[in-house]
């Protein structure tokens, strides 16, 4: 076939590359790369193309697929070409299985998890997709055991022929709704991920529109569904009870209705706050990929020895810096004799802690990190590209945690208008958004100027970063930057 690429992005690059001695010719479209075999999609000559590999970056409707796709001329993902091109293992004369994971927060957490648990096994099990390596490059090597697949939405649009060995589905909220054009078609392209799975499909028992995308899924006659939840676990599922990791559903030993201890919360530091109560996102995560490890027949001990020490970094509640504090306004009793009040010392004495959750970039994903910390201790930056969300939801569910917000971006309206509406006692304030190279530094001298002992400023957006960063991953490196800078100088 003569193959077109649109897009050299990761997942071009990495299609191009291995369609190179695969296909007949291929050609490689990318109006902002020099690289690129053609630089517009008008100086395409259709007659001469047999299949189109696209770019999570274009719509659906963007008028070069619509051309292809009049003309007959298949579009697919860079998933699905890797799917198609899988290569045997020269040991087991079959492709290395794939165990995948979507949703709209929680994907890299859980894919990288996931890895984590099976390299623990002895197992060669890369996090590819949108981590690591591209899928099409990891699908044609040989040599690994399990490809573990982090899938967007996007992704899973233009694809159809995947049969996963494990899936998931941790999540579905409201997010990029303009790529698909509507929650239901969102909703619809993320199902795809459980279409003939073949041993678990693991789903969030938490979430009603995941458990009925899960009742409703077609997948292989002894594949097993397994319900997570952050609640006691009903039979078939894997939960929390009583401080611990409980197993009912059979995947740990046993039999599926009896419960099974797999480990106390107390065991997972890094999944909750220091004064032990969890983070709600993270800890679904954790179950998730457990879900996910032990339908595939991992060792269980080895698994929890891997998830105690793994940490999540990538800008998923990373504490990024801490400075010590005592409020001086404060410290005396009221006369003047400047005795210090001990019972206001013994209180507010303590850390400011500054934590980097900047890959919230929906509000979905900012109400579970908000819900993480003490109420009235969080000074919330937030703001960026709304992407046409609202968060007056947000904001009335998280008013108990939030002490003030520090909004930036382009498009700040939206959280003014959430605050105004739902919060007015909550004072905020608004970064103008001249000058991209100081914003995250006046952020974080405003969250500062809020800030006491035992409180957290915390960078969970709710919004995309390309308005006034390079990405998300810069957005959270450039606070981290300002951050410690302020701890630096507040000490």
């Amino acid at each position: 076939m003569t193959v077109l690429v649109a897009g050299l992005g990761i997942s071009g690059k990495g299609a191009a590359s291995v369609l190179v001695g695969r296909a007949r010719r291929v050609i490689t479209v990318d109006e902002h790369s020099p690289k690129a075999d053609l630089s517009s999609f008008e100086n395409v000559r259709w007659d001469e193309v047999d299949l189109v590999v696209v770019s999570p970056v274009f719509k659906p409707r963007t008028p070069f697929i619509l051309e292809a796709q009049s003309r007959g001329i298949p579009v697919i993902s860079e998933v699905e070409l890797a799917w198609r091109l899988r290569v045997p293992d020269a040991g087991t004369g079959i492709p290395a299985p794939w165990v995948g994971i979507t949703g709209t927060n929680g994907k890299t957490s859980t894919t990288q998890m996931v890895s984590s648990m099976l390299r623990a096994c002895g197992l060669d099990a890369p996090a590819v997709g949108n981590i690591g390596m591209s899928v099409s490059q990891a699908a044609v090597e040989t040599g690994h055991d399990v490809l573990c697949v982090e899938l967007s939405s996007f992704q899973m649009h233009f694809t159809d022929s995947l049969r996963l060995e494990c899936a998931a589905i941790t999540n579905i909220a409201a997010d990029h709704l303009d790529w698909h054009g509507g929650m239901d078609q969102y909703a619809a392209d993320k199902a795809k991920v459980f279409h003939g799975v073949r041993k678990v499909l693991a789903y969030n028992a938490d979430d009603r529109r995941v458990s009925t995308i899960a009742a409703q899924a077609q997948t292989a006659p002894d594949c097993r569904k397994v319900g997570f939840t952050l609640g006691a676990p009903k039979e078939g599922q894997v939960g929390v009870d009583r401080q611990s990791i409980i197993d009912m559903s059979g995947l740990a030993g046993g039999c599926s209705g009896v419960p099974r201890v797999v480990a106390p919360l107390a065991d997972f530091p890094h999944l909750c706050e220091p004064d032990g109560s969890f983070y709600p996102h993270l800890l679904a995560d954790a179950l998730t990929a457990l879900t996910m490890c032990l339908g595939l027949g991992a060792d269980l001990e080895r698994c929890v020895a891997a998830l105690r020490g793994f940490t999540t970094g990538d800008h998923r509640i990373e504490t990024v810096a801490v400075a010590g504090f005592e409020d001086a306004s404060r410290r005396n009793d009221g006369s003047d004799s400047g005795v210090v009040n001990k019972d206001w010392f013994e209180s507010a004495k303590g850390t400011i802690r500054f934590i980097d959750d900047s890959k919230a970039t929906n509000a979905s994903a900012a109400e579970a990190s908000i819900s993480s910390f003490p109420d009235g201790h969080v000074i919330w930056i937030a703001g960026g590209l709304a992407k046409g969300a609202r968060f007056e939801g947000l904001v009335r569910s998280q008013l108990r945690k939030i002490k003030a917000v520090v909004i930036i971006g382009v498009d700040g309206a939206p959280v003014m208008q959430a605050l105004n509406a739902c919060a007015p006692g909550i004072a905020f304030t608004r970064i103008d958004p001249k000058d991209n190279a100081s914003v995250m530094r006046r952020a974080v001298e405003a969250a500062g100027a809020y800030a006491q002992g035992g409180d957290v400023v915390l960078m969970a957006p709710a919004c995309a970063s390309m308005d006034q960063f390079k990405s998300y991953a810069d957005r959270g490196d450039q606070f981290a930057q300002c951050a410690k800078r302020w701890a630096a100088e507040h000490e």
